[in-house]
């Protein structure tokens, strides 16, 4: 998880661990009732990716010859929406959330903005990432360590928010509350951006990393239910076949 505790952004997975049915509340179906078990739910994500080795590869779960596909897609999404005049997104500032090592603030966001913030749920990683960053991490004006679900955007603060590979590591009820927050922290014209796996039908848990995959339909209901609008929607094309689809997202 990339960050996930604050959910995952790294994470690329296989299909195939068996389709839960269809949900609204990814809390009551994966872990019951309570706060104990949102507990263990996040518990395991960060024992998880504190194993998962700092580099590339680890971020993507083996699947790094993926990366320049990845980027060159996000970077011609995203390029739809920035530049100058009414209704563009400005280039001052974006959060990497789940940010890891910082693979998407180097190679996609560092490129496009003045500045850029990292959020992850694992010290280490964002350690590595000043290191890996090299000269451009001196354009990196914060490295906050906590997971999403505690995750505070300061106001007005970015122009863009990315989230990548780590909704599922939030419950929908933390995910719906994140995404508000993160409206609250948007500039103004700017810009949400999620771009995740998304299941053929319904929640797909992974007991391994303690995260979920949702259905495009049920990650919609969760978008409008933060109060924010899908202003376009594009499948990211050319990844392997054996890993799920995947989908972005861009809200205001």
């Amino acid at each position: 998880m990339n960050n996930i505790k604050s959910a995952s952004r790294r994470g690329v997975k296989k299909p195939g661990r068996g389709v839960g049915t269809a949900s609204t509340n990814v809390t009551q179906d994966r872990m019951g009732d309570g706060v104990q078990h949102e507990t263990v739910f996040y518990s395991k994500a960060e024992n998880y990716w504190r194993e998962v080795a700092p580099t590339v590869d680890g971020m993507l779960g083996g699947y790094g010859k993926i990366s320049n596909i990845d980027i060159d897609g996000s970077k011609k999404f995203l390029q739809k929406f920035l530049g100058q005049g009414e209704g563009k997104t400005g280039n001052g500032c974006a959060l990497d959330c789940g940010a890891g090592i910082g693979r998407i603030t180097k190679r996609l966001l560092l490129p496009l903005f003045n500045t850029v913030d990292l959020v992850d749920v694992t010290q280490e990683f964002l350690d590595q990432a000043k290191v890996y960053l090299g000269d451009d991490s001196k354009r990196v004006e914060n490295y906050f360590c906590l997971g999403l679900q505690d995750f505070i955007p300061q106001d007005r603060r970015y122009d863009v928010i990315w989230i990548q590979w780590v909704i599922g590591h939030l419950t929908d009820d933390h995910l719906v509350e994140f995404l508000h927050r993160c409206r609250g922290g948007l500039r103004p014209e700017g810009l949400i951006v999620i771009k995740d796996n998304v299941a053929y039908e319904g929640v797909i848990p992974d007991d391994v990393d303690s995260s979920v995959c949702r259905e495009l339909a049920l990650v919609k209901s969760l978008v409008t239910r933060a109060g924010l609008t899908i202003v376009c929607e594009e499948q990211q094309m050319n990844f392997p076949d054996e890993i799920y689809q995947v989908h972005q997202l861009a809200l205001r």
